[in-house]
């Protein structure tokens, strides 16, 4: 089968990475915040701080799967969370595992087009769609400094799977009159990955 990854980062608010090699995007399989075992993470913690083994956070696996699922690489850390502590007393970790699934992967800057397409007798499967800015080095070429500084700016979309799902080829286009506007004053961009497989694979999957 594929190799799952699994990445735990120990303290709250630092940087929490995802990432996938050429040709493959993330696919998150389950995502904690909280302590499954009194060993993760207990550097330097009294036993009263890792003594609770049954804290995790409801609902950390989808918002983990929301961010991450379709892209090459992603970081996120606990204050996407905002501020919900499962166990106040106890030292929490984050830990998410994940597999790389073999996608293509798209970037389309705002403004522009793209016809997503397979072989023929194929069909399109959309792993994941994200429109907003989430770096400074991706489609910035002659824009003004302050177009491109907001790098939190994320908004995770059904509608490029509403749009191609199960079609053959399909034309997208990254604005704001599709996606509406997740930070105004900012270049976007949209960032999809999906796969072909054949048509009649759809009635297995």
């Amino acid at each position: 089968g594929i190799a799952k990854e699994t990445v735990t980062t120990c303290v709250d608010n630092v940087v929490h990475r995802l990432s996938c090699d050429l040709e493959s995007v993330i696919s998150v399989e389950t995502s904690l915040y909280g302590r499954k075992d009194n060993v993760t993470c207990n550097e330097g913690k009294s036993p009263d701080e890792v003594s609770n083994t049954n804290c995790s956070l409801v609902g950390v696996t989808n918002v983990v799967k929301e961010r991450c699922n379709g892209k090459k690489v992603c970081e996120l850390s606990t204050d996407v969370f905002g501020r919900s502590d499962p166990c106040g007393a106890t030292a929490k970790y984050l830990q998410t595992t994940y597999t790389c699934l073999p996608a293509f992967h798209r970037v389309i800057c705002e403004h522009s087009l793209s016809d997503l397409s397979c072989d023929q007798g194929q069909v399109i499967v959309v792993h994941g769609a994200d429109y907003g800015r989430r770096d400074q080095t991706t489609c910035l070429y002659g824009r003004p400094a302050n177009q491109i500084q907001n790098t939190a700016c994320s908004s995770p979309t059904s509608t490029v799977a509403e749009s191609c799902q199960g079609k053959n080829s399909c034309i997208i286009k990254a604005s704001n009159s599709v996606f509406g506007d997740p930070c105004v004053g900012t270049y976007k961009y949209l960032e999809v990955a999906y796969h072909c497989q054949c048509k009649w694979a759809e009635t297995l999957s």
